[in-house]
């Protein structure tokens, strides 16, 4: 098969993917309604420099459509089509500046919208669209802007009011719906996840190959981002590459010391394809062996690991798999001594959380931090097959902690990988990326 006929024919599964949810979020939200999705502003840098653009993710899910300046609108049941896409029409001459537009016909074409107008129209086709509906889907206090102009849409219809205007009167939150959806993965987006996931795992693997003590930590960073570059992909979000103390910080973003011998290295980065994210953290020694110490609390870890992923299965309640890996890890603290007192006391008190102060983990999918409730009712959500989440457990000690033996000082140990919750349990997307010690250093060594 060549390789137009491969894109023709992937075009064609991410429209049949599109055109799916589309019908499936106008059946929840039924006839009379009327759903506004606008996408992402371009955002300012500095000066006139823009950050590279990146669509939301809720429009991107419904349309697949990745250019600014746009709006989706969905109404079922509308005569003349149920899809509308505002976008951008065709200017040669700014295209020749910018970059080439879909226009009306790409929108049509390419993108599967059962009507298509110039984002400049919007104003004079957008109310009379809403006049036509009782229940509008929205979702306020993303895009102030857009929330403006919507107001002012709705003000002119009412003072219409009176020749007999319909006045759209319930303002449904677009999240209530398409958040749940999103939460469930379809066979379609798990290929996407999966694809960020093995980039990820190769971005990981050569930055294990490389590490040397002496290097910079970016240098480090520069490894891992050559892979995803090279796979035309970007990061998920900005790389932790975190060496000795500085692997004890849980958002560290600097990636500016010099990597020591001796020390360990915690690499938290994940690739994004099709706005799928992975999301892996692997730790491992700067000299590629373990010290006795470094050893100890990375087995505990593991072994915490291990077990929050087993625990990870359908009918378990979100929390489940933390609280069993808080028990290993407390269980570790106290065996090793590296905290005083037993087991139920390190957790009955609190005192674990010295060493190990987040949750084990959370929703993975478009975005890193995925959509999705983690109660319902007031209760911890079930967990249900097609689910995706991270499983993430750490031990990290500070220098200076009181009453922590120095010896322990500076080991920040986290191991993260991605599981999708099948029928019979699990599957985790992240198995081919090493994480036993002998792996690790063998990985190292080679």
């Amino acid at each position: 098969m060549d390789r137009l006929r491969i894109c023709k024919f992937m075009n064609r599964a991410a429209q049949k993917e599109y055109t799916a949810r589309r019908k499936q979020f106008m059946r929840m939200m039924g006839e009379d309604s009327i759903a506004i999705l606008p996408a992402s502003p371009e955002r300012t840098r500095n000066r006139d420099v823009d950050y590279p653009y990146r669509v939301d993710s809720d429009f991107y899910y419904l349309s697949g459509f990745r250019e600014p300046d746009a709006v989706i609108v969905l109404m079922p049941g509308r005569i003349h089509g149920e899809f509308i896409l505002f976008c951008r029409a065709k200017e040669p001459e700014q295209e020749r500046w910018n970059g080439r537009r879909s226009g009306q016909e790409g929108a049509l074409a390419d993108y599967g919208a059962d009507d298509s107008f110039p984002i400049s129209d919007i104003d004079d086709i957008l109310p009379s669209l809403l006049e036509q509906c009782e229940r509008v889907y929205y979702t306020i206090g993303c895009n102030p802007e857009f929330d403006s102009r919507l107001l002012e849409w709705l003000k002119i219809i009412r003072q219409n009011a009176r020749s007999g205007v319909r006045i759209p009167d319930k303002f449904v939150s677009l999240e209530h719906l398409l958040h749940d959806m999103r939460l469930f993965k379809s066979s379609y987006e798990l290929r996407q996840l999966q694809t960020a996931i093995n980039i990820s795992i190769k971005a990981h693997e050569r930055a294990m190959r490389m590490c040397r003590p002496g290097m910079m930590e970016y240098e480090i960073e520069a490894e891992l981002l050559y892979e995803f570059n090279k796979a035309g992909c970007g990061s998920a979000y900005p790389s932790i590459v975190g060496g000795g103390a500085n692997g004890c910080i849980l958002h560290y973003t600097s990636n500016s010391d010099e990597l020591k011998n001796g020390d360990l290295l915690l690499i938290d980065a994940g690739a994004e394809y099709d706005c799928y994210a992975a999301d892996i953290t692997r730790t491992f020694p700067v000299n590629g062996r373990f010290s006795g110490e470094q050893k100890a609390v990375y087995e505990v870890v593991l072994e915490a690991q291990l077990a929050a992923v087993k625990a990870t299965k359908p009918g378990a309640q979100w929390q489940d798999p933390h609280h069993v890996a808080v028990k290993v890890l407390a269980d570790g603290m106290s065996h090793l001594r590296i905290l005083k007192g037993s087991v139920d006391y390190l957790i009955e008190t609190g005192k674990y959380r010295q060493l190990y102060m987040h949750r084990t983990g959370h929703w993975l999918g478009m975005d890193v931090h995925d959509v999705g409730d983690y109660k319902v009712g007031g209760e911890w959500r079930e967990l249900e097959p097609d689910m995706v989440l991270t499983v993430e457990p750490g031990i990290y000690i500070a220098e200076g902690l009181p009453d922590v033996d120095e010896r322990w000082w500076n080991i920040g140990v986290r191991i993260e990988d991605d599981v999708l919750v099948t029928d019979q349990g699990n599957k985790v997307l992240t198995r081919n990326m090493p994480k036993k010690v002998r792996d690790i250093e063998d990985l190292m060594a080679a």
